[in-house]
């Protein structure tokens, strides 16, 4: 038995007591890692800022650097996020439909926990608790394998929910560190069907390939986000401009932040000045085709098509001018990951053209793309953002943590 594997035995052996666990149990196991979150404030920015230093060391990106950081308030703003799961219905059990058949049975379909969840993810420390918490309250064990860049931090988080779900009732085992950055362990765990029920990465690009190419284990793919907003010729350029800027700057290391502008040509001689007097002040690199060019001058660089297929996660954005809706939903096709697409639009004909041929998880109408969150969505926590369509789709909250069970009652009925 490797080592995956033996995580993956503690885990199957701990399911029973989650699928059974009652919702105060599982809330009262919440309850204790939120409390010990704080009271272990200290113990895991010590353990965050170890993380740090490695990155300034090994020339990590200021964008990603922040992605890892963990401060005394963003602590707290996990442990509340903890509480409002606690908050949230508990799916298991739920009745999801059924029927009386016309020999008698009686046939019932309810909700229950999808087993042993292993999850591959990258930088954020925050994914950690986020991750093992909405497991928990779904019902199910997890086997958690962050990144080797936030390794430090999340065996500490880990610690400290391990001790706290065992202080519950509820075995420690629940929640499982891969206490092992190696490729040989990523890889036994990628294969470790036997004990994982499903595996999720949450990630960059490569990581999320990795797993698909090489995986036994059932995969719902999260995560890449390289996503688009499209400026059309109506649109107000105020709302255009705020909605980039967010959609940039506000965050440009998550997946929801926007790496591709598409402007209307009727438009861009107005919006592209604004578009970039606006992201000036975030030092952002434009990289635009010979209509921004002429339109912003030098400090275009000239785009590639690699650069349209990228997700930058970084203060960079590419940018197009379109001739019309057509040949942007045609650009946004070619490129989009399926994650989020925007159009800032005052046509209705035109918002409605774009809701029914972008084909993503998440389509917006002149609202931001970093909008595309559980919280925000008020799912909670959320495990991921889905990028495929079997199972689960967009955010994926509670509900997509579980799976469905047939009941049926009779009274001797026989075939």
């Amino acid at each position: 038995m490797n080592y995956a594997e033996t995580l993956g035995a503690k885990a199957k052996a701990a399911e029973k007591a989650m699928r059974c666990a009652s919702t105060e149990e599982k809330n009262n196991a919440l309850r204790e890692i939120a409390e010990a979150l704080k009271q272990n404030t200290e113990e895991i920015l010590a353990a965050n800022e170890t993380d740090l230093v490695e990155a300034e060391k090994n020339g990590m990106s200021a964008a990603m650097q922040d992605r890892l950081r963990l401060t005394e308030a963003r602590i707290k703003d996990i442990a509340s996020g903890v509480m409002d799961v606690i908050k949230l219905e508990d799916p298991i059990g739920a009745m999801d439909g059924g029927s009386l058949r016309p020999n008698g049975m009686r046939i019932t379909k309810i909700r229950v926990p999808l087993g042993t969840i292993g999850i591959i993810f990258e930088s954020r420390p925050n994914v950690t608790v986020d991750a093992a918490v909405l497991c928990l309250k779904a019902g199910n064990t997890v086997i958690l394998r962050g990144g080797k860049e936030a390794y430090h931090s999340n065996k500490c988080l880990c610690e400290v929910m391990r001790a706290a779900v065992e202080r519950s009732g509820l075995p420690a085992d629940a929640v499982q560190f891969v206490d092992d950055t190696t490729r040989e362990v990523t890889s036994q765990l990628m294969k470790c069907s036997d004990y994982l029920d499903v595996l999720i990465p949450r990630g960059g690009a490569g990581l999320i390939r990795a797993v698909k190419e090489n995986a036994t284990v059932p995969v719902i793919e999260t995560g890449v986000g390289n996503c688009h907003v499209f400026i059309d010729e109506t649109a107000d350029p105020d709302m255009a401009v705020n909605i980039v800027d967010n959609g940039k700057t506000q965050r440009p290391s998550v997946c929801n932040a926007i790496e591709s502008l598409l402007v209307h040509e009727n438009i861009a001689d107005k919006v592209l000045p604004l578009v970039k007097a606006r992201l000036d002040a975030h030092n952002v690199e434009i990289r635009g085709c010979e209509k921004t060019a002429s339109i912003l001058g030098d400090c275009v660089v000239p785009v590639t098509e690699e650069d349209y297929a990228t997700e930058f996660l970084d203060y960079i954005i590419s940018v197009k001018v379109v001739k019309d809706i057509d040949e942007a939903i045609s650009h946004i096709s070619k490129y989009t990951t399926g994650h989020s697409e925007c159009i800032v639009t005052n046509s209705l004909a035109n918002a409605e053209k774009f809701r029914n041929e972008i084909d993503a998880a998440a389509v917006y109408v002149n609202v931001s793309t970093r909008f595309t969150d559980g919280g925000m969505f008020g799912l909670g926590a959320e495990i991921g953002i889905s990028t495929q369509k079997l199972h689960a789709r967009g955010p994926m909250g509670l509900r997509e943590l579980t799976s469905m069970k047939y009941l049926i009652d009779g009274n001797g009925q026989i075939r």
